[in-house]
């Protein structure tokens, strides 16, 4: 035994020393090329591999297979560092010997004085000097403090292969998360709903009672410190072959939702916050040279509204039914970056979303329950999906260092909901409307809504708007809570009848499903000397708008970009959500005590607006300090005193509110 290991050390040692002769051949045939022209050494890059005398030797002696052997191609110096960490990784060479080949001895170092002499220089005797390591050149620092770049949750710039950076992978999927916990203290002036955000002038009172526009012996102000605004979420990748597809995603959630009410925090729930869905979508991109088509599907933001929101620093409801119009909804979307030329995009986009009405049930009756049938039902019960679209232009308006590019864009909504009774319902009624409708009667409204917006980002200042424009706008934020109404025109008002519907009866701020007589109906219910018709529903119009006015001060000032005066920020916000009024002057009419409690017609709220100021101090790129100072308000129909504003009567409604915390991103 100890003379065969003395033999394999032997041929361990010759098999080194040839490998070594084999190395310093190589060495010396890169120092001979490298002094050939350029072109010589590139004509040789693609035949080394089949006529090169010592390849075919390595391979011969089943050093290496032919596929190993063709894999070394490029320059001579290159082939090289490609056989010794080969042999390396196959245990041909150790560590050591491979340390000893790959790093020439001091001694063996061309000196740069000889460069420029005459005397010639073997280059079997003088190898190359090994390259020295270039290390990756850093990010240069903002030469400016960056302007303002607006709020987009609907990007129009297409996600790049591979460029996700990655904080870890599960599996071949990577994976990077994002977020901020936010805690804010509020002061309210008057906030009767007991509310931590501004909700609309019209508040609950009981369950009993419902609504009400009493404050009581004053304008009841209120205190709130809350963390629920803190936000998750993840954005992920997946792999593919092909380098002109790339599949994306993302999902996110808050704590936004409502408290939590189990015996163990009945006592503690205020501050037992649930965790819900905000996003959760898949994107799949097909890249061409110039167009990009994109397909998503899942939880993301409307088309409709979301294209520009404000940066105020109250989010929990980001200025909703007070000129803000947005939404996040399940839906599936196609569309297409075109590049124009330049810095010009323009993206055209489509999506089919999830139906729905936002109803709320009526006070008193069936509760979530209710509200979960008619958020979702009466838009799903008119059997068509909701549809969305937009077309935005993206450009370059300010070419200055650290400016985001502009936007200007129009969006669109069209949508139906549908109430529906039943055979039940319609017998206990009267019995001419049953003869005519045994088996109930639908009745719809549609919805529907037109945007245009801007995103102006300069070195000076950025400027968001919005406009709009629909009926039935409430699931959007818009049109001061009302769905819509049943319109009686042409209809004896004396003989309209108002039937509950399947999804749970009357809706707080709609107008019912109603049938009346054009004629006279008897006492009994059981003739119409005239026609009977269904009562037609109609979408509440409104419209609005906002306008956000971001003012860089840091940079005004010229701050130093890596200093501690580089994040000052100020946002001036004002919105407007207004009602037709024509549109609140037509509840449903009753004859009777009967019909008149089974009814609620459209709120008489005729218009919220806002002004806002926040300003921002980034302390560094995680941590920001915030503080805002806003006005929200709502006014009444045709200038009625219906509040009582700590018994005082009033036409309007103000919470002057103020608001202050720490965000901290990651």
């Amino acid at each position: 035994m100890p003379g065969v290991q003395e033999e394999l050390m032997q041929v361990r040692s010759r098999i080194v020393g040839s490998l070594i002769v084999l190395g310093l051949l190589l060495l010396a045939t890169a120092a001979i090329c490298e002094d050939r022209p350029a072109s010589a050494a590139a004509a040789q890059t693609n035949t080394v591999t089949a006529g090169d005398p010592l390849l075919q030797l390595l391979v011969s002696k089943g050093v290496l297979n032919a596929d190993e052997a063709k894999s070394l191609s490029g320059t001579p110096a290159e082939q090289r560092a490609k056989l010794l960490n080969l042999l390396r990784q196959k245990g041909i060479l150790s560590a050591s010997d491979y340390e000893t080949l790959t790093t020439p001895s001091a001694s063996a170092q061309v000196d740069p004085n000889l460069v420029a002499s005459t005397t010639p220089i073997l280059p079997a005797a003088v190898p190359q000097a090994a390259a020295p390591k270039v290390e990756e050149p850093k990010p240069a620092a903002p030469a400016v403090v960056p302007a303002i770049a607006p709020l987009r949750v609907i990007t129009q710039d297409p996600p790049k292969k591979d460029g996700l950076n990655a904080a870890f992978k599960m599996g071949p999927v990577k994976m990077t998360p994002y977020g901020f916990i936010k805690t804010t203290a509020a002061y309210d002036s008057s906030s009767p709903n007991g509310d931590d955000f501004p909700f609309v002038g019209l508040w609950l009172n009981n369950l009993t009672n419902g609504y009400t526009t009493s404050t009581g012996p004053d304008k009841d102000p209120e205190f709130h410190v809350k963390a629920r605004s803190t936000r998750i979420g993840a954005n992920f990748e997946w792999p593919d072959p092909s380098p002109k597809l790339t599949f994306t995603g993302r999902i996110e959630g808050d704590y936004e939702g409502n408290y939590s009410i189990v015996d163990n925090r009945d006592v503690s729930s205020l501050r037992s916050n649930a965790f819900q869905l905000r996003l959760a979508y898949l994107r799949m991109d097909v890249a061409g040279d110039k167009t990009d088509f994109y397909f998503e599907g899942g939880q993301d933001w409307t088309l409709f509204g979301s294209t520009a929101l404000p940066s105020i620093l109250e989010t929990t409801f980001l200025g909703a039914f007070y000129g803000d119009v947005y939404e996040r909804s399940p839906q599936m979307m196609l569309g297409l970056v075109q590049k124009l030329g330049g810095s010009v995009k323009l993206d055209p986009t489509f999506a089919i979303m999830m139906p729905t009405s936002s109803q709320i049930e009526k006070l008193g009756t069936l509760g979530p329950a209710a509200q979960l049938a008619q958020a979702e039902r009466e838009g799903a019960d008119s059997g068509r999906p909701e549809l969305e679209g937009r077309l935005a232009l993206q450009f370059q308006l300010d070419k200055a260092p650290g400016v985001a590019p502009a936007q200007i864009f129009w969006s669109g909504v069209r949508g139906r909901r549908t109430s529906i009774t039943d055979a039940t319902v319609m017998a206990a009624g009267p019995a001419a409307y049953d003869a005519v409708y045994p088996n109930g009667f639908k009745v719809s409204s549609t919805i529907w809504g037109n945007q245009l917006g801007i995103q102006l980002p300069t070195r000076w200042f950025t400027l968001v708007g919005s406009l709009y424009k629909g009926g039935d706008l409430r699931f959007f934020f818009g049109g001061q809570v009302n769905s819509y109404f049943t319109d009686t025109g042409g209809l004896t008002l004396g003989t309209v009848h108002v039937y509950p519907t399947i999804d749970g009866g009357p809706m707080a701020a709609a107008g019912g499903a109603a049938i009346g007589c054009t004629g006279t109906l008897s006492e009994d219910g059981s003739t119409c000397s005239g026609t009977v018709e269904i009562a037609p529903q109609r979408p509440v119009r409104s419209f609005g708008g906002f306008i956000n006015l971001g003012l860089p001060l840091s940079r005004w000032f010229n701050a130093n970009p890596k200093g501690h005066n580089a994040g000052w920020t100020l946002y001036l916000h004002a919105g407007k959500d207004q009602v037709v009024d024509r549109d609140l002057n037509n509840p449903v009419g009753s004859n009777g005590a009967l019909n008149q409690a089974n009814i609620l017609a459209p709120l008489p709220l005729s218009m919220g607006k806002v002004f806002a100021a926040t300003l921002y101090y980034k302390v560094n790129p995680w941590c920001t300090f915030a503080f805002e100072q806003s006005i929200y308000a709502t006014r009444l129909l045709d200038h009625a005193d219906g509040y009582l504003i700590a018994g005082q009567p009033s036409n309007e409604w103000q919470d002057h509110r103020t608001e202050f915390g720490p965000i901290f991103t990651f």
